[in-house]
């Protein structure tokens, strides 16, 4: 365990010496940036939309007592979108999608040579390859979060009023009551950290990869059972240190 932490930093210090030039870098940045972000678009919406509408929709089912108001309900699901759904769970998803695929790119361009033919022509193999991927990561990751949360508020006034569990007016109060902003301060640092611990997690485990096929394919799983623990982690310590 101490072994493998000190071989992670040694490769985060590796990918941060002797950087690319600042066109190449940009450049394969913006391109991992349409691989992590654009073509998670659709699975992020699809997640954070039925997340609010089940949210909304189990609150609605617990909320029994008369004496509290049904705009209680968007409240609720605009608190648990903006602070725990929106960031760790699309984290957690972005983690099997993401994670896996960079893992398992890098292992195979580990096991084909591609990296040592890098490494032989005088490149930075961990700068040109795994620093974009992170830098994208942390770039995209908060855009979804933003995008889930609004999909997820959405989703909540559409299951709310579709099942006649609330009015429309009511949501839009409970969602207006006692607002804070710094929730999505904190949310979007949230998915910053996890980005990192994501692809780093990721690219770490897969740069390193050994054997054949069937070592890429563990590498991959590996990396998103440590991506997805690592970001519980992570979001206990960020919740007790930042609120």
């Amino acid at each position: 365990m101490v072994k493998s932490f000190g071989e992670f930093l040694l490769f985060i210090q590796s990918m941060l010496t002797r950087k690319e030039r600042l066109a190449v870098l940009w450049q394969r940045t913006m391109d991992e940036c349409v691989t992590i972000g654009i073509n998670s678009i659709f699975i992020v919406a699809i997640v954070s939309a039925f997340i609010g509408a089940v949210t909304c929709v189990q609150i609605a089912y617990n909320l029994t007592n008369p004496l509290i108001p049904k705009s209680t309900i968007g409240y609720m699901v605009r608190e648990m979108t903006i602070l725990e759904l929106a960031p760790t769970i699309t984290s957690i998803v972005l983690a099997g999608k993401v994670g896996s695929s960079i893992a398992g790119g890098l292992g195979t361009m580990r096991i084909t040579e591609q990296v040592s033919a890098l490494e032989v022509m005088g490149i930075n193999s961990a700068s040109y390859l795994v620093l974009p991927r992170i830098l994208a990561s942390m770039l995209m990751f908060p855009l979804l979060v933003i995008l889930a949360m609004a999909l997820s508020i959405i989703g909540g006034y559409l299951a709310g009023s579709l099942t006649g569990a609330l009015s429309a007016q009511e949501y839009i109060e409970g969602i207006r009551t006692d607002f804070i902003p710094y929730n999505i301060v904190f949310a979007l640092i949230k998915s910053v950290v996890f980005a990192f611990l994501v692809s780093a997690i990721s690219s770490f485990k897969g740069f390193f990869t050994q054997g054949g096929a069937l070592e890429v394919g563990n590498a991959s799983t590996t990396a998103v059972n440590n991506s997805i623990i690592a970001i519980l982690v992570a979001d206990f310590a960020l919740a007790a240190l930042l609120l």
